[in-house]
């Protein structure tokens, strides 16, 4: 049977950009050999311009003739050739699209499938329930803040003149206090009432170091 239709293939299958390569090798070829007959027929046209017309001439012209002909196969050669890699070109870039679109697909499947399932365990009415806990539990912390800075029995308005009075009060009660600390003979002597003589309750006389350790 391998005889008659041939071994199986097992070698790699072909791809699409192993054929766009091959295409390309074959027109870097074609160019090649482009460029080679271009540079003959420049050969020619030079030899032409500085020939008489005879035999020679015109068989050299046919020469250049044959050339061009050769020329313009393979340009049309080479056209389809970079026709047939830009289509499998446009193939590919398809069947890229394609793929990544079924990747994404794929994706999004598997992702609304997760949603589904975690959504699912969710109970919308006990998280309604835990909010409406949450904003009364608020309000109650509120309440508690604001009973416990309340005032008490604290003057709301103060006017300037009842500030003035108070501070005059203070300053005049600093100026007394600041006169009653000097004294009459300046500062370290004892206050009259206790220079004065000994009241007949006490037998002898207070001795006037004691009196000033006393007094200090």
């Amino acid at each position: 049977m391998n005889r008659l239709f041939g071994a199986k293939n097992t070698g790699p299958k072909p791809t699409l950009q192993g054929a766009i390569n091959n295409v390309d090798t074959h027109v870097e070829s074609i160019d090649v050999k482009l460029a080679k007959l271009n540079a003959e027929l420049t050969t020619h046209q030079t030899r032409l311009s500085k020939m008489r017309d005879g035999p020679g001439k015109s068989a050299l012209k046919a020469k250049a003739l044959k050339i061009l002909q050769r020329r313009k196969m393979y340009e049309a050669q080479r056209d389809q050739l970079q026709q047939q890699s830009w289509n499998m070109e446009q193939a590919e870039m398809m069947t890229g699209n394609l793929k990544n679109v079924m990747t994404t697909v794929d994706a999004m499947k598997s992702t609304n499938k997760t949603l589904k399932q975690q959504y699912g365990k969710i109970d919308i009415d006990k998280i309604e329930r835990m909010q409406d806990e949450m904003q009364d539990l608020m309000e109650a912390g509120n309440d508690i803040q604001e009973a416990m800075g309340r005032s008490y029995d604290v003057p709301e308005d103060v006017d300037e003149a009842e500030l003035d009075a108070e501070l005059e009060a203070l300053g005049e009660e600093a100026d007394f206090e600041s006169s009653m600390g000097q004294g009459v003979g300046g500062e370290g002597e004892l206050p009259g009432f206790m220079t004065e003589g000994v009241p007949q309750f006490v037998d002898e006389p207070p001795e006037a170091g004691k009196v000033q350790q006393a007094a200090g």
